[in-house]
């Protein structure tokens, strides 16, 4: 078998048939999948489940009848019951078994507390918690490193010693971005894997269905209970053509972007297929796949290919390949004529390089158009900072591409004009490109090497070069650039591009500049253009692991301790909600009614706020302090209805809590977009609010507040929500009778005495409309725990 394995290969015969295969190997695929390979070399005792996957899939495939696309044929293999399940894509909700669970810092604080207040004594299903939110970049890798380690010593004391009780894997500070090091540890073609982070549909680029939650899900399936998703729909992007020239991975994401918008993929799976995919590297497909989160997609994925298995060889996994290979058609392809909703085609030998933004990672510019548009928008055209890496772009081939542009300015004289920031995605990133020799080219460039972890990205960045309020221009290889998101200066235009376009522009410094056809002056004087970029896909020499950073949880962690103390200012125990009393939510207070863009970051600021992540009461402090507040235009200012004073959104909602007066909020289209920290869910509801009522919802958000028992309600006539007036009291009625596709009906009571009847529709299915009934998705599982 082995041998036919290596004749095949050596002849490039990827694309051989089923039958083939039957013939090599003497046997079905299925028969040929008895060897058991582990799913990572961190879980020796878990097996890779593709046999299983595939007979799930045949009950599946003889139901519907019709040929199934890669993404059906991944979700549909992980049902919990697929022989009863009712499968239609965009209203069916699916229970699912999903293989592994992720979390980072920030959102494992939540979500280990919530599995403590469980009860349970041990996760169900593997899972991990990644250190990279919590570091502060301000002076460099390691000096930024030990400062956090130093700040969070209680966090991460919690997290390593909750970890160790409950059997969750802990990857220590430094060790790397969360998706970077699931990308190079966990990742397999066909897993299906849930994470504490909206980035967390990274592995699509290794042919995974991972797909972003919050806390709330993440217990569920810790705790061996099968997680419910809305059936997807599913969107397809045909690629042909070949990558060429300046022209990335990146620019494929920033490309679909501008097509669909930061909403158009809501509800949906994206799918990319087409000859175009072979000309992607694995971690360029990682790369578009992590920043389908930017256009509300429930997560995107690519077919299994050639690049997929160089990058499972070169991280050490050749076993997970060679089992892959079996699956390849009959599971990890897609069906020849598989149905989708949408198809999307992309040419990429005539895809120009992208640059996405200012403000919203779905205003995409081709590089030829971008000057232009600046000066005549007036945005500031000098580039203060360039960015490259975090999550979405910090592969070796993303650096070694960056390291080529680097040396052509170097040799002419030239470094940043810019100042210039490199943050590596992993401890193995780091430590292949300081041996390689790339880190000390992008330093002689000006570089600074940043911790591994996500810095700038997500605001932790103690930025000391512009005042704010200032105007300025940064560009970024992030995949995310709301206002305020990555300085938390509002007047920072943040530009999303790929690493060789941020370093290019870091050259010029100027936004008016296009490599592929302006000339650079060198210190002599005279005028060159720059080559296209080039990088190594995987490094000649292999991966350098680096320092070991990961800690295995012991076998039996039942007799460890996890303290919380109760004086702590950064961790704080959970209390259960209140349970729903049966009757109608009347005369509910409107709170805030936000005027324009809200996603998570507006309701629920990072930042400096990161490192209350673990303590409710604190953090509801920044509940709503950037959304805009239509009644006057402002930020965090807002008309207290029982005194008639004006103050902070938090303290405002705090004195109606006190009081006794549940309130709701009233928001635009596409409310919670962004991340998916479900602090945005939990403080509206510790603060004692009943219901958001908004025009649309993005989907991770709105899970979150059904899991935490608040009510997401969406305007039947999106007009309505000029109706609603700050000092108007919502009456929500007729809620003994919710149900599954009923609308509910709302009274506006005006401050003049009339009344506006309207109606409200939710996508609550009977067991979210238990969550509500029960005070919140954790208070339901405790009910549903005593009653056995």
């Amino acid at each position: 078998m082995a041998y036919c394995t290596r004749v095949l290969h050596s002849q490039g015969l990827w694309g051989l048939s089923l039958e083939v295969q039957r013939r090599c190997f003497h046997a079905s695929p299925l028969a040929s999948a008895a060897t058991k390979v582990a799913m990572s070399k961190f879980d020796s005792d878990k097996y890779l489940p593709h046999e299983n996957l595939v007979k799930k899939l045949e009950v599946v495939k003889k139901r519907l009848n019709r040929p199934l696309t890669l993404s059906e044929k991944v979700l549909y293999s992980h049902l919990d019951d697929p022989a009863g399940q009712e499968i239609k894509r965009g209203t069916s909700y699916l229970r699912l078994r999903p293989d592994r669970v992720a979390m980072q810092d920030a959102t494992a604080q939540m979500a280990m507390l919530q599995f403590i207040s469980s009860g349970l004594p041990k996760v169900a299903v593997p899972s991990t918690i990644h250190c990279d939110h919590l570091i502060e970049a301000q002076i460099g890798g390691e000096k930024d490193l030990a400062r956090a380690n130093d700040i969070n010593k209680e966090v991460y004391s919690f997290l390593k010693s909750a970890g160790a009780k409950y059997g969750v894997g802990f990857w220590k500070p430094g060790s790397g971005i969360i998706h970077q090091i699931i990308l190079e540890n966990y990742a397999f073609p066909g897993l299906l894997m849930i994470g504490t982070d909206s980035h967390t549909p990274n592995g699509g680029g290794l042919g995974c269905l991972c797909i972003g939650v919050g806390g709330a899900d993440a217990v569920d399936v810790m705790a061996d209970i099968p997680w419910e998703l809305k059936c997807p729909n599913v969107i397809g992007v045909k690629l042909t053509g070949q990558l060429q020239g300046w022209t990335s991975p990146k620019d494929i994401i920033l490309k679909v972007a501008g097509i669909l918008t930061v909403k158009g993929g809501t509800g949906a799976i994206v799918e990319y297929h087409g000859p175009g995919v072979d000309s992607i590297s694995c971690t360029g497909m990682a790369t578009i796949c992590n920043m389908g989160a930017e256009i509300g997609a429930t997560t995107s994925i690519f077919p299994y290919n050639k690049r997929m298995r160089d990058y499972l060889q070169a991280t050490g996994r050749s076993e997970i390949a060679s089992e892959s290979d079996k699956f390849s058609k009959v599971l990890l392809t897609a069906d020849d004529n598989a149905p989708y909703d949408k198809v999307i085609e992309i040419n990429l030998s005539e895809l120009e390089p992208h640059v996405n933004g200012p403000f919203t990672p779905d205003l995409a510019h081709p590089i030829s158009k971008l000057g232009q548009t600046a000066k005549e928008k007036g945005w500031p055209l000098d580039i203060k900072v360039g960015l490259i890496g975090s999550c979405t772009n910090s592969s070796y081939e993303d650096m070694g591409r960056c390291a080529s542009i680097v040396k052509q300015a170097l040799k002419h004289g030239l470094k940043a004009k810019a100042a210039f920031n490199v943050t590596p995605g992993s401890e193995q990133i780091r430590a292949t490109i300081e041996r390689d020799g790339i880190a000390q080219t992008l330093r002689e460039f000006g570089g600074t090497v940043l911790a591994n972890a996500c810095g700038p990205c997500i605001g932790q960045w103690d930025r000391k070069d512009v005042k704010k309020g200032e105007k300025n221009t940064i560009v970024t290889s992030y995949n995310r650039n709301f206002t305020g998101r990555n300085d938390a200066n509002p007047a920072t235009h943040a530009f999303v591009t790929s690493p060789e376009l941020v370093t290019a522009l870091s050259i010029a410094g100027t936004l008016d500049f296009n490599p592929q056809t302006d000339k650079l002056k060198g210190k002599d004087g005279k005028e060159f253009l720059l080559d296209n970029p080039f990088g190594d896909e995987l490094p000649k020499s292999g991966f350098d692991p680096g320092v070991d950073t990961y800690q295995a949880p012991p076998k039996d962690g039942s007799g460890l301790k996890v303290d919380v103390d109760p004086k702590s200012q950064r961790l704080q125990l959970l209390e259960p909600f209140d349970v729903w009393d049966g009757k109608d939510l009347t005369d509910l207070t409107v709170l805030i009614k936000v005027k324009g863009k809200c996603t998570t970051d507006h309701i629920s600021a990072a930042g400096p706020w990161l490192k209350y992540r673990g303590h409710l009461d604190n953090i509801s402090n920044n509940m709503f302090i950037g959304a805009v507040n239509s009644e006057n235009g402002e930020m965090n200012k807002i008309k207290n209805q029982l005194t008639g004073d004006w103050g902070a959104v938090p303290d405002v909602a705090r004195h109606y809590k006190s009081k006794g007066v549940k309130w709701c909020a009233v928001g635009d289209e596409n409310y919670g977009e962004g991340s998916s920290r479900e602090h945005a869910a939990l403080e509206p509801r510790h603060l004692g609010g009943r219901a958001i009522i908004v025009k649309s919802f993005a989907r991770i958000h709105e899970t979150n507040l059904k899991k935490q028992g608040l009510l997401p309600l969406t305007f039947a006539n999106p007009s309505d929500y000029d109706k609603i007036q700050p000092t108007d009291k919502i009456s929500l009625l007729g809620l003994k009778d919710l149900a599954p596709g009923k609308p509910v009906k709302a009274e506006i009571k005006h401050a003049d005495g009339k009344v506006d009847s309207i109606t409200l529709n939710h996508t609550m299915n009977d067991q979210q409309i238990g969550w509500f009934k029960a005070g919140s998705a954790l208070n339901r599982m405790k009910q549903l725990a005593a009653s056995k």
